[in-house]
């Protein structure tokens, strides 16, 4: 059963929870410390992406070249005991060259038949590099992938490995050969991640750790079957109703038609739609497991606000007109739940 479908209560008692809850709760730690031993001065960024992968999503990573997104979708699958592979995305990049093809052979006998032959996205975490430089013939290939989890190839549909999460990069800055993300593919990433510069004292210790004779390499913390049991834990983990209505004020007030807000009926020119609240929900749920916590709060949901809601938004001219950012309408929308 895909962990996406897999809602199972616990079959123990709460002081049982609570001590796999600990559990997890140490072993991510050591995760996290040993991806920060690789990858230097984005704890933001790691703290996303892991929060991505354990409520079994898949994130779009956007930042300028050089910044370690490669490095770090490359960290995580080795730290998560997770097969991972990489395909760079380019115009002539077809949809076969990612979920494989079928081809024709011929046996001793004289005998022909059709053998199906595995593409990359065959793995537990695909990395799909400058996704935005496939043509949307090829990123729509991805679409059924990271609903599915399966791919459809000569009418027969064949299951992807458990778990299955796709990492994106994005360049914001060159924008020649490039095609925009539809909205629909937009809307398949839980989250959207902002990778940023790293501080003064966080490329102080990058330039003295990746320029000399030896470099860290990244080493193993988790299996798959503890990232999977993982996974399941937090969709175990109790939610309050006080932050279930947090999630669905934002989230509604977030569209232009049913929000209490004029800027946002304004400036908005379409808002999150029910896959915001549903990945607000399993996203407070995997940052509260992260930090050891049983239950999220709203302040869960305030953190995660942005890179859940900036991609799943839209403004309209009135807004570019106004200068309006949709950072300006998401911190608005925060404020408001304060």
């Amino acid at each position: 059963m895909s962990i996406r479908n897999e809602v199972r209560p616990s079959a123990q008692g709460p002081d049982a929870t609570v001590a796999e809850v600990d559990q997890v709760g140490t072993r991510l730690a050591e995760v996290k410390r040993r991806v920060g031993d690789v990858i230097f001065g984005q704890r933001e960024v790691i703290d996303e992406t892991l929060i991505t992968l354990l409520a079994g999503g898949h994130a779009l990573l956007i930042g300028v070249p050089g910044l370690a997104k490669t490095r770090l979708v490359e960290t995580l699958g080795t730290v998560l005991g997770l097969s991972a592979k990489r395909v760079q995305f380019t115009p002539d990049l077809m949809p076969a060259d990612i979920l494989g093809s079928e081809v024709l052979e011929e046996a001793d006998s004289g005998r022909r038949s059709f053998r199906f032959i595995q593409g990359p996205v065959f793995c537990q975490l695909l990395m799909a590099d400058e996704i935005n430089r496939a043509s949307p013939r090829t990123q729509s290939a991805l679409l059924q992938s990271m609903q599915e989890r399966e791919v459809s190839v000569g009418g027969t549909r064949h299951s992807l490995p458990h778990p299955f999460h796709v990492l994106a990069t994005q360049n914001p800055l060159e924008q020649e050969g490039t095609y925009p993300l539809p909205e629909a593919q937009l809307d398949r990433f839980l989250l959207q991640v902002d990778v940023t510069y790293p501080d003064l004292d966080a490329e102080r210790q990058m330039l003295h750790a990746t320029t000399g004779a030896t470099e860290a390499k990244p080493a193993e913390a988790m299996t798959a079957d503890q990232f999977e049991a993982a996974q399941r834990l937090v969709r175990r983990i109790p939610v309050g109703e006080k932050v279930v209505e947090a999630i669905l004020k934002l989230v509604r007030n977030g569209r232009p038609e049913t929000s209490d807000y004029d800027q946002v009926r304004k400036h908005v020119a379409w808002g999150p739609g029910p896959r915001a609240s549903q990945a607000l929900m399993l996203a407070a749920r995997a940052r509260a497991l992260m930090d050891g916590r049983l239950s999220p709060s709203t302040d869960d949901v305030l953190a995660l606000a942005a890179p859940v809601l900036r991609h799943r938004m839209a403004l309209n001219f009135s807004a570019r007109a106004d200068g309006v950012t949709l950072d300006n309408v998401i911190a608005l929308l925060c404020e408001k739940l304060r």
